[in-house]
Order: C-alpha cells, then sequence, then structure tokens
C-alpha cells in the first residue's frame, strides 16, 4: 500500500510554493517586466488578447500572495486527505 500522506505538511508545502510563485509576479509587477512578460508568453499559448497591467500596490500585492497560499494549502491537503482515503484504496 502506498504510503500516507501528512495532509498539514503537504497543504504547507504547496502553500508555500504557490504563495512564492505569486510573489514573483508582484515582483515582475513592482520592476514593470509582467507586461512584457505577458507579451511574450501568451504568443506561445497561442492566446491572442489585450491584456494590461496595472499599476503596482503593496497591498494587492500582500492579498494576492496570501491567496495564493492559502489555495495552495487548500489544494495540498485536499490532495492528501483523498490520497490516504480508504474508500479510494480498494485494493
Amino acid at each position: 500500500m502506498a504510503e500516507k500522506l501528512n495532509a498539514n505538511k503537504l497543504g504547507m508545502t504547496l502553500g508555500v510554493f504557490v504563495a512564492i510563485w505569486h510573489l514573483a509576479w508582484a515582483v515582475l509587477v513592482a520592476v514593470g517586466f509582467a507586461q512584457p512578460a505577458i507579451d511574450w508568453v501568451f504568443p506561445l499559448h497561442f492566446i491572442d488578447m489585450l491584456i494590461s497591467v496595472t499599476t503596482f500596490s503593496w497591498l494587492t500585492a500582500l492579498i494576492l500572495t496570501i491567496a495564493g497560499f492559502i489555495g495552495g494549502y487548500v489544494m495540498g491537503w485536499i490532495f492528501a486527505k483523498l490520497w490516504n482515503c480508504k474508500c479510494l484504496n480498494k485494493r
């Protein structure tokens, strides 16, 4: 049988990863490189949209990072609980 996952540890790990990812985006916005990044990435995915990055706000960056952490934590926690669920492991 597969090893059981610690829901809190996985939630924290994924939460921190997603928070860092969103913090990196906030830094790109702060230094003015977010728009060129979007203009480069979207065509690579065959997407043609008119999107403009707004001005940087410390409060928005903080909310973005916290929301990213919470969302990542919840996703990791749910994944671990499902992984450990006996109802799904019927071997």
